[in-house]
């Protein structure tokens, strides 16, 4: 149930040995309310590189709200406020002079439902890459595109149908679509909001296989309300509930010897 790459198991045992590298995220003290409602308490988390982060815990508990604190999506929520730092690889991205859009060019998102938009597949991809000009000739933008294809392992599904709209990929292909798109601005970090809550048993096997794979290279923070998915995927796990932060730390150390009994009792099925 709990895999990990070599690079991976090395990065987590530097970290939980007390090793020195650096967290890539690190919140401290981070409030977040909706209007008078307070949906988040003082949380204090670091989001270490080379690996899959997931994040746990029952609906409404505040997951899905601190990962749209880590690429300033809560910014589009109307009377939503956010308090405390968070920081990126040193750099307070809630400071009011960050460039927000490029902020979430390093700060890639993936969402729960898939979310083509309505163009081509080879457009879909190339979108990010004309917007940014990070391409600088028709044969760039098609090399690029190929190997954000190949990235998200979809190359070899769709290479004769580049000109097909994404919304005709099954739901499966399209959240894949998704993150080659993502993918393809070469971003730090990428986030997952449930990114398999829509997608049947075989695309799910195909995305989390993804994950794993592209954890190689890029820091993945991923909301799961599937603690068997957390466990496959992530090497860390931090657990919420109402709010706050209880537990977090290396992902079998929380499934398997839990600290706190309401994380027992979450992974048991007691609440939730």
């Amino acid at each position: 149930m709990f895999q990990e790459t070599s690079s991976q198991a090395a990065a987590v045992a530097e970290i939980t040995s007390g090793g020195l590298l650096a967290p890539k995220i690190s919140a401290r003290r981070l409030n977040v309310f909706y209007g008078h409602k307070q949906a988040l308490f003082d949380v204090d988390l670091d989001i270490f590189p080379r690996g899959v982060t997931a994040l746990i815990g029952p609906s409404g508990c505040g997951k899905s709200t601190f990962l749209r604190c880590l690429n300033r999506m809560n910014d589009t929520i109307e009377n939503c406020t956010v308090t405390g730092s968070v920081l990126l690889e040193g750099v307070d991205i809630l400071a009011s002079d960050i460039d927000v859009t490029a902020l979430r060019s390093r700060v890639g998102m993936v969402f729960q439902r898939p979310n083509p938009f309505p163009k081509s597949i080879f457009d879909n991809v190339a979108y990010g890459l004309r917007i940014h000009r990070l391409a600088q000739s028709r044969s760039e933008l098609e090399d690029r595109v190929e190997a954000s294809l190949r990235g998200a392992g979809l190359w070899d599904e769709v290479k004769d149908r580049l000109r097909e709209s994404g919304t005709s990929l099954s739901g499966g292909q399209q959240q894949r679509l998704c993150i080659a798109r993502a993918i393809a601005l070469e971003p730090e970090v990428i986030l997952m909001d449930e990114p398999c809550s829509a997608l049947d048993p075989v695309a799910t096997a195909k995305v989390e296989e993804l994950i794993g794979r592209l954890s190689e290279n890029y820091t993945i923070v991923i909301v799961t309300h599937s603690m068997q998915q957390a466990a496959r995927v992530s090497q860390r796990t931090a657990f919420f509930h109402m709010g706050r932060i209880v537990e977090e730390g290396d992902t079998r150390e929380i499934f398997t010897n839990p600290k706190d009994e309401r994380t027992e009792s979450y992974i048991t099925g007691r609440i939730g």
